[in-house]
């Protein structure tokens, strides 16, 4: 089959190194957006959880990124596995992040969610979920989060 000079070639496709994965960008920015419009309180979107809050103060992994809400600099990722064969580690947040590594070296199939969570005005939103696991050959690499050059979300 001639290439036709695109960069996309579909008969060289190479699957990725983890499994299926959603990114919630498009659902954060619609949120901030509704924000910004007033038709979202900022009760309504800062309103994390007491134990996701406890888990980002003391084990959230920080990032470059300021919160879109407050503009803090205090904003942390956690990570929820979920899966029924996970067994007891359902359900759990991963700290340390090797820990991750492990249970994709030993479970067959599990879900990660990536959640940022901002430790002072408690916004809280779905970044990342993934699929992990030997069925999927570990974790996928990890993509960087939003940077704020724009200021939008």
């Amino acid at each position: 089959m001639p290439t036709s000079g695109r960069s996309f070639d579909p008969t060289r496709m190479t699957p990725p190194p983890g499994g299926p994965s959603v990114d919630y960008r498009l659902a954060r920015r619609a949120a901030l957006a509704s924000l910004r419009q007033g038709s979202l309180d900022t009760g309504d979107i800062c309103d994390a959880h007491p134990e996701l809050m406890r888990a980002a103060k003391n084990i959230g992994e920080a990032c470059d990124v300021v919160c879109p809400v407050c503009s803090h600099s205090s904003l942390r990722l956690v990570r929820y596995v979920y899966g029924p064969d996970l067994k007891a580690n359902n359900g759990r947040v991963v700290y340390p992040e090797g820990w991750l590594n492990e249970l994709a070296s030993s479970h067959e199939q599990f879900t990660c969610y990536v959640v940022e969570v901002c430790v002072d005005c408690a916004w809280n939103h779905l970044v990342r979920a993934y699929q992990a696991g030997t069925k999927y050959g570990g974790i996928p690499p990890a993509r960087a989060v939003r940077s704020p050059r724009s200021g939008r979300g």
